[in-house]
């Protein structure tokens, strides 16, 4: 019985120290982010991370071992929370229109609300190959969720018919601009560009409205009976 408590106390005991550890890191990562937006990500490093963040270099390197397994820890988990998004928008019971909508609204929280989310989606080329394929490799996953998604709605005459692919790459580029032009002292806060712009996107892939040519044959019709005399 003792041994089984000694057990679970050492389990419950691991669990804090990893919590603790994830949480730390977290921070760091934050700190991170600011420094890279702050200098650039070239000119930033481990001396300035570590200032940000209010620890010596030497405690920084028992948490990551370099500025390039900070940015891959960045982007690795923006983007698993970006895939997370897209993932449930298709097993949601909603439009396809209100299923894009909301992962474009996630991904721009996930530019503007967290600082690593534009490292992430800004500075994959920064790493080094071996350590950027896998990245890409989840990036690409989820530009195909969402392209999936761009595709059904397509199928289903909510979206007017096009090339998925291409209307994409479109959407996402102007999701992650926002990176570039934001300001946290701007007229809008982040939610409010994250509706607004989900909203318009959503609105130009919409089925296109009735043709004007829909009604020549009507119109023209009736200019022939007036000119005949024929009177309806």
């Amino acid at each position: 019985m003792v041994q089984i408590l000694n057990l679970g106390s050492n389990k419950l005991a691991s669990e804090r120290v990893r919590r603790k550890y994830e949480a730390r890191q977290l921070e760091i990562l934050h700190a991170a982010a600011r420094v890279f937006r702050r200098c650039g990500l070239a000119a930033a490093g481990m001396r300035e991370i570590a200032e940000e963040a209010d620890l010596s270099p030497g405690n920084l390197y028992h948490y990551f071992s370099g500025k390039d397994e900070i940015l891959l820890f960045c982007q690795d988990r923006t983007l698993e929370h970006m895939l997370a998004a897209a993932k449930a928008a298709q097993r949601s019971a909603v439009p396809v229109a209100e299923q894009v909508r909301a992962v474009m609204r996630d991904h721009v929280h996930c530019m503007l609300d967290e600082l690593e989310g534009a490292t992430a989606h800004l500075e994959v080329e920064a790493l080094p190959e071996e350590l950027r394929k896998p990245v890409i490799k989840k990036r690409d996953a989820y530009e195909g969720a969402v392209r999936a998604l761009v595709a059904k709605g397509m199928k289903r005459g909510e979206f007017a018919p096009g090339d998925a692919s291409l209307v994409t790459r479109a959407m996402l580029g102007a999701v992650n601009w926002t990176a570039r032009w934001y300001r946290p002292d701007g007229a809008q806060s982040v939610a409010e560009i994250a509706q607004s712009l989900s909203d318009y996107l959503v609105r130009g892939l919409g089925a296109a409205a009735p043709s004007t040519r829909a009604a020549a044959p009507s119109t023209r019709s009736a200019r022939v009976a007036a000119a005949s005399g024929v009177r309806k």
